[in-house]
């Protein structure tokens, strides 16, 4: 006789489940492993034996019969059952999950395709990747991957040098890839840092944590906790190319009950040395566009908090022309707060990339070189004293110092009682600082 067995094929370590008509006929009961007919072999978890006999039941309309009605019904209502159900519901499930298949096929193939445009291997396990590809923490790993390379790639194009790419892994649990063009043409220092790790958080995180509202529930005094984002900061040698720095991010954190608290953060802002009016539209209206695709007040408040965020309180001042900053972002849903965030990772090249292409040609004195480096000893002043990551970073064990610290630039310059002449290109970009304008 026929009947409908679920075939189980375990592919990069899930199992897909097909239906499979099979032949009984001659089959001793001792065997356990029937033959389908996609060459694949049926366990004793996807066959059940009860099927037909519940069929042949109905159709008997409840009677107790002797064993050879039973055998002749059995047959009988086992050809009708698998006649019927195959040519219907059947037919529609195996072509609906063959093109699942299919689709699960594509997306492995996607990501494998992608990871071979990276600037080096993921830090999870391509396979691991392929099997969670659903997940948030994996979705978020392929944008920061994207972004690095992208990044990388537009700034060799226009340096002519290329990165170096360090792959570096964390006791405690991950690691990540530094990339960094060092004394190229254009950029003293340019580095694109991609990070993924794991593990318990230190008390000293969690309380940073705390101190920012989140209410964080251990267990045993451990807070296990996932980690990851793509950070660059940008040094040109020509002071009248800007600084430009970006961060995205994704954290979860598991509590004691099992559940999970996750929230995303990022932002990209300007450092230039002297203003230049379309710079600052292009730059601040190539973010406003994407924040606009999601909610029109994104750009006004991120842009604020910018402001706020990069202010460097000792010096009076912030550190550039901002651009937009956002932190513990965890709604409305995750899917759109993602959705968000890969916008704005998407705008990192082309909200740049065209200042540094209109610079490049750009002369310069010896004085204006000077106050570049004075700019620059401001950029360090924020990043030690104040930024959130590299504090987080500095805090947390098996932190690679040298990424973390990547942000720094090659030389800086510390001036005692620095004060550009009035009215000044330096005194009308200290004015700017001083008191944060709207770009657009």
């Amino acid at each position: 006789m026929a009947a409908v067995v679920l075939c189980g094929s375990n592919r990069m370590g899930r199992s897909v489940a097909r239906l499979c008509l099979v032949s009984t006929k001659g089959t001793r009961r001792t065997d356990s492993r029937l033959s389908c007919c996609s060459g694949h072999q049926a366990g004793p978890g996807w066959y059940s034996r009860g099927t037909g006999v519940r069929f042949a039941s109905r159709l008997a309309g409840g009677r107790t019969a002797d064993a050879s009605y039973r055998k002749n019904a059995l047959v009988a209502a086992g050809a009708a059952v698998v006649a019927g159900f195959m040519a219907g519901f059947s037919h529609f499930q195996r072509a609906e999950m063959a093109t699942r298949i299919v689709k699960d096929e594509d997306g492995d193939r996607e990501i494998l395709e992608k990871c071979k445009g990276f600037m080096s291997a993921p830090m999870t396990d391509v396979e691991v990747l392929q099997q969670t590809k659903g997940e948030m923490s994996t979705r978020m790993e392929m944008l920061i991957m994207e972004t690095q390379a992208a990044f990388c790639r537009a700034l060799e194009e226009v340096d002519g040098g290329k990165f170096r790419v360090d792959r570096w892994e964390r006791k405690e649990g991950g690691g990540g890839i530094s990339c960094v063009l060092q004394d190229g043409k254009v950029f003293e220092k340019a580095g694109v840092n991609v990070s993924v790790v794991y593990g318990n958080l230190t008390e000293e995180a969690a309380k940073q944590m705390r101190s920012r509202g989140k209410v964080l529930k251990g267990k045993d005094g451990k807070l296990p906790f996932r980690a990851m984002g793509v950070s660059s900061v940008i040094h040109p040698h020509n002071p009248h190319i800007p600084t430009v720095h970006f961060n995205y991010r994704y954290f979860e954190i598991e509590e004691a009950d099992g559940s999970k608290q996750w929230w995303f953060g990022g932002g990209t802002d300007l450092t230039p040395v002297y203003v230049d009016q379309d710079d600052a539209v292009h730059f601040h209206g190539t973010l406003k566009e994407a924040c606009d695709k999601h909610h029109p007040q994104y750009y006004p408040d991120y842009k604020k908090w910018c402001d706020r965020y990069f202010y460097i309180r000792h010096r009076g001042e912030t550190r550039g022309i901002g651009g937009i900053f956002f932190d513990d972002l965890d709604g409305p849903s995750q899917e759109e707060a993602f959705n968000f965030v890969e916008s704005c990772a998407r705008t990192v090249v082309p909200c740049y990339v065209p200042i540094v292409h209109k610079h490049l040609k750009d002369s310069f004195s010896s004085d204006q070189k000077d106050w570049q480096q004075v700019r620059r000893g401001r950029y360090v002043e924020f990043n030690l004293v104040y930024d959130r990551g590299v504090k987080f970073g500095l805090a947390t064990p098996g932190s690679r110092i040298e990424s973390i610290l990547m942000s720094l630039p090659l030389t800086a310059r510390w001036e005692y009682m620095h004060e550009p002449p009035k009215g000044s290109q330096e005194a009308e970009m200290l004015n700017v600082l001083r008191n944060p304008k709207d770009w657009v």
